[in-house]
C-alpha cells in the first residue's frame, strides 16, 4: 500500500504515534469516503479538530490513547472522552450512528474499522488490523486502510500489554491532521 494507490477523491490523514512519550513515528491512513462518506468524515473531522465539543472546544484524537492492543489482531483508539473504551460520540449530534454499509471486508491487515459495541453503535472509537480479521466482517465497518507507517502499527501491536490488552505504557496519537 503505497500513496499512488490512493483515490484523488479520498482524504488522506495521520497519526504521529508516541509511546511513553517518545515518538514512534507516523502512520497515514487512506479513508474510503468513496464507498463509506458518513463513517470517512466522522473519522476526518475527529483527525483534523475541526468537530467542537458543546463548549465550543475543538474534540477529537489528538492526545487520545490507544487502550486497547492485542497482538496478532488489532490495536484500538479513539475514545477521547474516557480513555478507556467507554466513551462514544460522533459529529453528527448523537452519541453514536447507524452502520453505513459493509461493502469492504476485514481481508487484510493495515484496515480501519469501527469499533462498536453491537449493530449502529459507530461512534469515535476505531481499530487497526494486524492481521485479516474475516469474522468481523458484517459486524463491523471498513472506511480506510494503513498506506504508510504499518511499522509504527506493529510497534504499538508489540508493546508490552497488562491483563489482556491494556498497554503497560500509554500509547498516544501525539498529533494528528489531514495531509
Amino acid at each position: 500500500m503505497t500513496d499512488s494507490d490512493v483515490k484523488a477523491t479520498n482524504p488522506v490523514v495521520f497519526f504521529d504515534v508516541a509511546l511513553g512519550g517518545e515518538p514512534l513515528g507516523r502512520v497515514k491512513m487512506e479513508l474510503f469516503a468513496d464507498v463509506t462518506p458518513k463513517t470517512a468524515e466522522n473519522f476526518r473531522q475527529y483527525c483534523t479538530g475541526e468537530n467542537k465539543n458543546p463548549q465550543g472546544r475543538p474534540q477529537g484524537y489528538k492526545g487520545s490513547k490507544f487502550h486497547r492492543v492485542i497482538r496478532e489482531f488489532m490495536i484500538q483508539g479513539g475514545d477521547f472522552l474516557n480513555g478507556d473504551g467507554t466513551g462514544s460520540t460522533c459529529i453528527y449530534g448523537t452519541k453514536a450512528f447507524a452502520d453505513e454499509n459493509f461493502q469492504l471486508k476485514h481481508d487484510t491487515l493495515g484496515l480501519l474499522s469501527m469499533a462498536n459495541s453491537g449493530k449502529d453503535s459507530n461512534g469515535c472509537q476505531f481499530f487497526i488490523t494486524t492481521v485479516p480479521t474475516p469474522f468481523l466482517n458484517n459486524k463491523h465497518v471498513v472506511f480506510g486502510k494503513v498506506i504508510d507507517g504499518m511499522d509504527v502499527v506493529h510497534k504499538v501491536e508489540n508493546t508490552r500489554v497488562r491483563g489482556e490488552s491494556k498497554p503497560a505504557a500509554d500509547v498516544t496519537i501525539a498529533q494528528c491532521g489531514e495531509m
